[in-house]
């Protein structure tokens, strides 16, 4: 018997005393395998919803954008159009009055050139305000 005592006082822990012990080392690896799976879902999850807001944030931020330079565009057609009708009265009432001048002049051709002259003016910028505005469709 002497050997078994040998063997009894072995600085080693039996089975038994591991598996006591082994149970709870596990659940403390469960445990934290478990924590750690929690975190990762919450912030893949955390992380969607940051993208999804960002998204929302952007479409917002460009609709209205979009609609400010519409509302721009808009106020500036709308000035040439107005410009273009105010020079096509200063066309036609130039024709007016180079036709009037026409008919009425004997020797004197000066006011019908100056009449003419600026006709002419008139109708250059017509046709670049009338450019403008093809620009602008």
């Amino acid at each position: 018997m002497p050997v078994l005592e040998s063997e009894n006082n072995t600085p080693y822990e039996t089975r038994e005393e591991m598996q006591r012990k082994g149970p709870s080392a596990r659940w403390f690896w469960v445990f934290w395998i478990v924590l750690i799976g929690l975190g990762t879902t919450a912030a893949y999850l955390y992380s969607n919803h940051l993208k999804e807001q960002v998204v929302i944030q952007l479409q917002e931020d460009t609709n209205r954008q979009m609609a400010s330079f519409k509302s721009e565009y808009d106020q500036r057609f709308n000035e040439l159009v107005q410009e273009l009708d105010e020079m096509q009265s200063q066309v036609q009432s130039f024709n007016e009055l180079l036709t009037f001048t026409k008919d009425q002049a004997s020797g004197k051709t000066d006011n019908s050139n100056k009449l003419y002259s600026q006709l002419s003016e008139v109708e250059k910028q017509l046709k670049e305000l009338e450019r403008k505005m093809e620009l602008l469709k």
